[in-house]
């Protein structure tokens, strides 16, 4: 039995029918390298079930403390069953991404039941028709909630759910999992009781730990390493409300090369740099559209990994988070991204001037009791419309740089990242690469944003105006410019740096999956029938 940590348990303080506090992914796998070219359903549980004991998260089931008055424990599920957590739908046909995008959201916007080891996997066969991948692909709809993983730990759990080759073995190391007995409200309130005397001396030790970081902040803000500005004071927008139960997800994927090449206007930014104005110029377009722009930058919450190699393994949220304003006033492309590292830049000394991981470890001692009232507070007194610090969520996962295998088959994208959203936060998105190419993925509250395909348009129009920008500066012999010949247009779209859209899309926008690089040109397809997964035996 394991107590979770104060940022982990916020995330149960704050779970509510309208707010499910899970994060997940959708994966699109090809079969092709599958033994016959086909999978069963039998034998991708046959796989996660040989290894169960690579990961901490699978088996393990949260238990509250009575009144919410400690923070809650992990144990390891006494009912654990792998085939009620492991799922089989198939889209009905054409099976194109659109239908994989809404089968995802409607996935994604049920609750998980907490009285069971939080994560559901959902294989979706039937994706037959979307553009860029052979017949007979498959799909995972993943969700763990975030208690549980953060973005990074999430990538250990994709570790021990895939191998480096298609016939990879099962793991050698006998898997020695026991259950635990689930305990009784008497043992965890006695537990609590003595967490309480405790936790007044952690919390001194913790303030003690940040007098320090305190202290330079401080003496950096005189020093004027770094400013505090009114750029960092969110705009109220339509995506800060009160959210429904229903979501939307959509994403586009971009030539991960052609990403890199765009810091050809300014080679000392970072790829998150540019990630951020891609989504600045999105979001610039999206409101302009709507007539809803606002005068002053919109800002996002960018979360930053605290995870020491010591604790790769373990289950949780070692996460910080800085505010990065978006530049969405801005409608010059290579404007935004100055704009963007110069406020980045300065986010990110104020934060190391503090220490990351000094706030951190202060939310580990903050009351769960205090936590689930304020949550609740939030919610019903409409305190998110007005008190949100931020506009928006960009989360930047980096995923493996090669392909990775499931049950024998080939992963052939991170199609999709989902995020969990509250009340005043309609809008977040995940930005992640695998292989050779780079996702934005978000989600929405579908009442705040019923239109997403137009959203993710936006988002190839604002990529579009970055790549072209640094397309004309690598022309005229800019220093350091890596701009080389890239896919830059991957749903046969107008050329880049066209001006914002003003009026709303319409039915016959394309919202299917752009080709990739190479995926049905050079790989001889499978056949439906030969590729499908099936739960008929052999």
């Amino acid at each position: 039995m394991r107590q979770l940590q104060g940022m982990d348990s916020s995330f149960v303080a704050m779970e509510s029918p309208n707010s499910p506090m899970h994060i997940g992914s959708v994966l699109i796998y090809n079969p092709e390298t599958a033994p016959g070219g086909f999978v069963r359903f039998k034998d991708i549980l046959a796989f996660i079930g040989s290894r169960m004991q690579l990961s901490r998260t699978m088996r393990q089931r949260l238990v509250r403390v009575p009144f919410d008055l400690d923070y809650p424990y992990w144990i390891e599920d006494p009912d654990f069953d792998l085939e009620y957590h492991v799922r089989h739908v198939a889209l009905p046909r054409p099976g194109d991404w659109r239908q994989l995008c809404i089968q995802a959201a409607r996935i994604h916007a049920r609750p998980l039941d907490l009285n069971r080891p939080p994560w559901e996997f959902t294989v979706v066969e039937g994706l037959d028709a979307v553009e860029g991948y052979p017949p007979g692909c498959f799909a995972f709809v993943t969700k763990v909630h975030h208690s549980a993983i953060d973005g990074m730990s999430g990538i250990d759990l994709m570790e021990a759910l895939h191998t480096l080759a298609p016939n990879t073995p099962p793991p050698n190391e006998p898997d020695t999992w026991k259950p635990e007995k689930i305990p009784g409200p008497v043992e965890l309130l006695g537990k609590s009781y003595v967490n309480s005397l405790i936790n007044p001396l952690r919390q001194a030790q913790v303030a003690a730990q940040s007098i320090p970081g305190v202290a330079s902040a401080i003496k950096g803000l005189i020093a004027r390493d770094f400013k505090i500005t009114s750029d960092i004071i969110p705009p109220r927008t339509r995506f800060n409300k009160t959210i429904s139960p229903h979501r939307v997800v959509e994403g586009r994927s971009f030539d991960l090369k052609a990403f890199k090449s765009i810091r050809a206007l300014l080679p000392e930014a970072k790829v998150n740099d540019v990630a951020i104005a891609v989504i600045g110029g999105a979001l610039n377009k999206y409101l302009t559209a709507k007539d809803d722009l606002p005068k002053s930058t919109m800002t996002a919450m960018a979360p930053i990994s605290v995870r020491s190699d010591g604790e790769k393994g373990d289950m949780g949220n070692q996460v910080s988070a800085m505010v990065a304003p978006l530049g969405t006033h801005l409608a010059d492309p290579k404007e935004r991204l100055e704009y963007v590292y110069s406020q980045t830049s300065n986010s990110k000394a104020m934060t190391n001037a503090i220490g990351a991981r000094t706030m951190t470890e202060v939310s580990k001692v903050n009351p769960l009791l205090y936590m689930a009232l304020g949550a609740q507070l939030f919610s019903r007194v409409s305190l998110a419309h007005r008190a949100m610090p931020f506009n928006t969520v960009v989360t930047n996962v980096p995923g493996p740089p090669v392909h990775i295998y499931s049950s024998s088959a080939r992963l052939e994208s991170m199609a999709l990242s989902l995020i969990c959203l509250t009340d005043g936060l309609g809008l977040a998105h995940v930005v992640q690469s695998y292989v050779d190419e780079a996702y934005i993925s978000f989600t929405a509250c579908r009442d705040i944003m019923p239109d997403p395909e137009f959203y993710s348009e936006c988002l190839q129009e604002s990529f579009d105006d970055l790549l072209a920008a640094a397309k004309a500066v690598d022309a005229k012999g800019a220093p350091q410019s890596t701009v080389k010949t890239v896919r830059a247009n991957p749903r046969g779209r107008k050329p880049a740096g066209k001006p914002a859209p003003k009026t709303k899309p319409v039915s016959k926008r394309t919202t299917r999956k752009p080709a990739r690089k190479g995926s049905t040109a050079k790989r001889k397809p499978t056949s439906a029938s030969a590729a499908r997964i099936t739960e008929e035996s052999k």
